[in-house]
């Protein structure tokens, strides 16, 4: 309580002696304010100093903003900003704690005013600086619905701490929108560049090109192979028919028993070729067309990857001989 009152009593000290003095008429402070509006400005702001010294803040401060209408006066944003000190109100102390210093000493004195630098420092480290750059040429830029500037530009300024959303906006360009909590005591910097949708415009595959050009390549190497074991089957039944005309349809031998069983296991195997060949190209040229170019469009230039998003898996294949005494062909099987 005795460090309040304390407190209190040199805010008044400070606040009642300065009082800006009429017919300054040649100080940079007083010139063009008539001496009618002087003289309202210092009845006004007596007024202020009564209530700043009964405890009244808040009726004083309204009061020294009334004076200020009439005469804008170093020593009374400085009176202001004393009893703005009671009123959580750092943003509006900061704005009049510039307008007090704007010509230095002089129109307060050095007391004062090195008083007004202490002040300053402490609200700065209550707000959070924020610093908007867009050079985006007729870009609008707004913060919490309040319009900062029509690119080019730059916003510089002090303001609560706490979350604020920065929107800029241009015809024909995506709408950049950023949330962000804004720290006290701390500068938060930030570049807008604007794109339009091509700008933002990729294209990616699902696997590598080679892949399914892989898986057609197999698909045709198989019917290849179905083809030549297709004419291997063919030599072998004409060979087998033209010795068993040869020997007048005799009981064929044991030799000539194994030829005709090569050529069905050859003509077996050839048709199991055929049908898989074509269904490996078939599943190629699907694939292809899976990995066909797809465009999407990302969300920042250059965002971080996620590392939780999984990655896409490229088919897989494979394929082996069957043979047996039951059955011929071919055993073969895809994933993707």
């Amino acid at each position: 309580m005795l460090k309040t009152t304390a407190s209190i009593t040199a805010v008044l000290a400070l606040a009642l002696t300065a009082v800006p003095a009429a017919g300054q008429d040649e100080t940079p402070w007083a010139k063009g304010v008539s001496p009618e509006q002087q003289k309202t400005a210092l009845a006004i702001f007596r007024e202020g100093n009564a209530s700043l010294k009964e405890g009244v803040f808040t009726d004083a401060a309204q009061k020294y903003r009334d004076a200020l209408s009439h005469w804008d006066h170093p020593a009374i944003h400085y009176n202001l900003v004393l009893a703005l000190r009671t009123l959580d109100q750092p943003l509006e102390m900061h704005q009049h704690l510039l307008a007090a210093m704007r010509f230095g000493p002089e129109p307060l004195d050095a007391a004062k005013y090195e008083n007004a630098l202490l002040l300053r420092d402490l609200v700065e480290k209550q707000l959070a600086r924020v610093q908007v750059r867009c050079d985006e040429v007729g870009a609008q830029v707004v913060m919490d619905g309040k319009q900062l500037f029509t690119a080019p530009g730059r916003f510089d300024d002090f303001v609560r701490p706490g979350p604020h959303t920065i929107v800029a906006t241009k015809s024909g360009f995506l709408t950049h929108q950023l949330s962000k909590p804004m720290p006290a005591g701390q500068v938060s910097a930030f570049d807008i560049k604007l794109f339009k949708a091509s700008d933002l415009t990729r294209y990616k595959r699902r696997w590598s090109v080679a892949i399914p050009w892989a898986v057609v390549a197999g698909g045709a190497v198989v019917t290849l192979a179905g083809g030549g074991l297709h004419y291997g089957a063919k030599v072998s039944f004409e060979d087998y028919d033209r010795i068993v005309e040869s020997q007048g349809g005799s009981l064929p031998t044991e030799e000539l028993t194994s030829k005709r069983s090569q050529g069905e296991v050859m003509q077996g195997t050839a048709i199991g070729c055929y049908a898989l060949g074509g269904a490996v190209l078939v599943t190629g040229a699907v694939l292809v067309y899976l990995n066909r170019l797809i465009p999407y469009q990302e969300t920042s230039p250059a965002g971080p990857i996620d590392p939780k998003k999984p990655k896409q898996e490229a088919p897989t294949w494979g394929m082996a001989p069957l043979i047996g005494s039951d059955a011929q062909g071919v055993a073969a099987y895809i994933r993707f």
